[in-house]
């Protein structure tokens, strides 16, 4: 099959980008031929892969977005695809890979009601509908119930157009990092005795991720505990002013960021809790790797995943609506002084060894071979 994959940005560290090479190297595998159309690449291109830089105009985000849409059709045009596959929202999509929330949910509940007159609302909001309306023909991978529900809600969008998926970790790979001996290297090396809490979030997008709520928990701590507490953050993000933040709270010697990395599970391996206290996250990839590693998790109920949090009994949920920093404050002292710790960890492990966290590339590989087979049926009966 010859397949055309189309996102606006790829830098090798996003959940969103990482997840579109590890399929983009399935259907590779599986031999597919893929083309690639993007607005900007940072890294090395896919073996195998063809990847073009669509040429996009504009000052503004939105308007090379629109650019890059109104240029992006007369590249697919060149050739007869099988299947055209979107990782954004854009128009004329066969299968979108829904990655990011509802952007006209997340604008009503966010912004002020004059921003939905903006013309970057009137275009994002309009792309985000032609993927989603009800009489949109976009099939749709989605990563959560919690966001189909929200999508359904605003959109009407047909459930059979939904294609629900699981996580996508690599537990083999996470599971090598493992065992004292790591452990030990990784805390030597980030300057951590043996009884120093290691808090750790991984992500770009400080502010979405709740950099700064971690920050202000770890502030909050008890003198004696906050000195034993350390907050490592690795990610690509705004790191000047979340630093500023600790600097004016006291703590700027305790929180590290790390930038991005190749070796997460070598953190994983040193961590004793991970932090996802997100505004708002479809899932929460962190959240399901941490269970996999064994580490007690934090986590925003926003996120897509913290449910995984609450069915393995491997850490709290905070609730988001509304988000009490004060809350956050109180269960961060309660989950570092807990008794519990270690049957978290306990209860991490067995969950992630039970439960699918791991066949999502699989899965949307059979889903892109079947939407394109039945689309192929549908154009020879028409």
């Amino acid at each position: 099959m010859k397949l055309a994959f189309c996102l606006f940005n790829y830098f090798p560290y996003g959940g969103l980008e990482r997840n579109f090479l590890k399929i983009c190297m399935e259907c590779l595998a599986r031999g597919h031929s893929v083309d690639i159309f993007a607005m900007s690449w940072e890294g090395e291109n896919p073996t195998r892969a063809t990847v073009t830089l669509v040429p996009c105009r504009g000052q503004s985000n939105h308007r090379q977005v629109a650019s890059y849409a109104a240029n992006l059709s007369n590249f697919l045009n060149r050739t007869s695809y099988d299947l055209i596959m979107g990782f954004n929202r854009i128009p004329g999509l066969d299968l979108y890979y829904a990655a990011d929330v509802c952007y006209t949910a997340r604008i009503q509940k966010q912004r002020s009601f004059l921003s939905r007159f903006t013309p970057r609302y009137h275009l994002f909001s309009e792309f985000e509908r032609a993927v989603f309306s009800k009489d949109s023909p976009t099939e749709i991978i989605i990563l959560s119930e919690k966001e189909k529900t929200i999508y359904q809600s605003l959109y009407g969008t047909p459930e059979n157009r939904f294609h629900l998926v699981p996580p996508g970790v690599n537990k083999n790979h996470i599971r090598s990092f493992l065992g004292t001996e790591s452990r030990k290297k990784i805390r030597k090396k980030l300057g951590l005795i043996k009884d120093d809490n290691f808090l750790l979030m991984i992500g770009s997008h400080f502010h979405t991720k709740g950099v700064d709520r971690s920050i202000k928990a770890l502030a909050s701590l008890p003198l004696s505990l906050r000195k034993a507490t350390y907050l490592f953050i690795i990610g690509r993000g705004k790191e000047k002013q979340y630093y500023n933040l600790a600097q004016r709270l006291g703590i700027s010697d305790n929180v590290r960021f790390l930038g991005t990395r190749d070796d997460v599970p070598l953190f994983l391996a040193g961590a004793d809790f991970v932090l996802q206290p997100s505004r708002m996250e479809n899932t929460g990839n962190p959240i399901v790797e941490a269970l996999v590693a064994g580490i007690p998790v934090m986590a925003t109920e926003s996120c897509g995943y913290a449910f995984h949090v609450d069915l393995a009994q491997a850490g709290k949920t905070v609730l988001d609506f509304p988000f009490s920093q004060k809350r956050m404050n109180t269960m961060l002292e309660e989950m570092l002084t807990s008794p519990e710790r270690e049957m978290w960890r306990e209860h991490a492990i067995s969950y992630a060894d039970r439960t699918d966290l791991y066949s999502r590339v699989k899965v949307i590989a059979d889903l892109i071979e079947t939407v394109a087979a039945k689309q192929k049926v549908m154009a020879k009966d028409s």
